[in-house]
């Protein structure tokens, strides 16, 4: 089967745990980061996990096209059109905004994989259902694999932890909260799980992931951080680009801007001020997502 010879491509023995024992002033005692962006190079971090079950059940559809939503700087869309390419999958991205005249690299990354782009006003993007409607025949899959499939992928990242239960609490950004919903409802009942939200005021995130857990008392588990976001989605400056090299530096672990420099920023910031004890057990998810620095110029980060 396709979806196979896929898996025999990425390096689920790449998925380790890499040690944070301090950085800058800290130390911490049991931080571990689940470096899940070792992968693959494009398939990485979480999207593999979010996407898999929906290509089973796409190769269960009889249907030939595979087509997705996300915006110009999507991890989705990057791995998606990578993952449909090594399948000889038709695969097709419907992308919020207007067609630019230069390509983001990971819309140029997009095309190059073979993904057909389709550019919509934002407006028209909103209407999804009239999208999908429009275009029975194609399977579809919705923006950052959103949706019970994705979940049920995101909550299978717990089998690369070793002992799981041990932690306290688990630190991971959060876009669509399809990955945090599946952590969450794998998770054990004294575990925290910390949401870290990449996107300005996205305050419809908690009911949104409280409709894919779909289990009430779970949600008591989740905290869901909003001061983090660097002035919205994909947005950034000097001093988390700095914060960014100086964890390179430190401990050889890479960073996007996106999402997991802001949430890893987030989770020493929340140490730093007591409101989280170095001593605690800690899992950091790296979901990946380092392809969305090639859109920096040259030298901004020393990795």
């Amino acid at each position: 089967m396709l979806i196979n010879q896929l898996k025999n491509k990425l390096r689920f023995e790449n998925i380790l745990l890499q040690t944070i024992s301090s950085f800058g002033k800290l130390c911490m005692e049991d931080i571990s980061v689940l470096r899940l962006d070792q992968l693959h190079h494009q398939i990485s971090g979480n999207k593999w996990f979010k996407l898999q079950y929906y290509f089973e059940d796409f190769f269960n559809s009889g249907k030939r096209h595979f087509a997705t939503f996300g915006g110009a700087y999507s991890n989705h869309i990057a791995a998606t059109a990578t993952a449909c390419q090594l399948m000889g999958i038709r695969s097709i991205g419907f992308i919020r905004g207007e067609r630019p005249k230069i390509f983001s690299p990971t819309m140029e990354l997009a095309q190059q994989s073979g993904m057909e782009l389709i550019f919509l006003p934002r407006q028209q993007y909103k209407d999804k259902h009239a999208l999908i409607s429009g275009f029975p025949d194609y399977y579809w899959v919705p923006e950052g694999g959103y949706g019970k499939l994705g979940v049920k992928g995101a909550a299978d990242i717990w089998n690369f932890v070793p002992d799981m239960d041990r932690y306290d609490y688990v630190v991971l950004p959060v876009g669509s909260g399809t990955t945090v919903a599946g952590i969450l409802k794998a998770s054990e009942p004294h575990q925290k799980i910390l949401g870290i939200s990449v996107m300005k005021n996205n305050f419809s995130l908690e009911a949104e992931i409280e409709q894919l857990v779909d289990d009430p008392p779970k949600m008591q588990q989740l905290r869901l951080l909003h001061d983090y976001h660097f002035g919205g989605y994909a947005k950034k400056n000097n001093e988390l680009l700095a914060f960014m090299d100086e964890v390179w530096n430190s401990s050889q672990l890479p960073l996007d801007f996106v999402y997991t420099g802001k949430a890893f920023y987030a989770l020493m910031d929340l140490i730093d001020k007591g409101e989280l004890s170095s001593s605690s057990k800690i899992l950091f998810l790296h979901t990946g997502g380092l392809q969305g620095n090639m859109s920096l110029p040259d030298g901004t980060l020393s990795y």
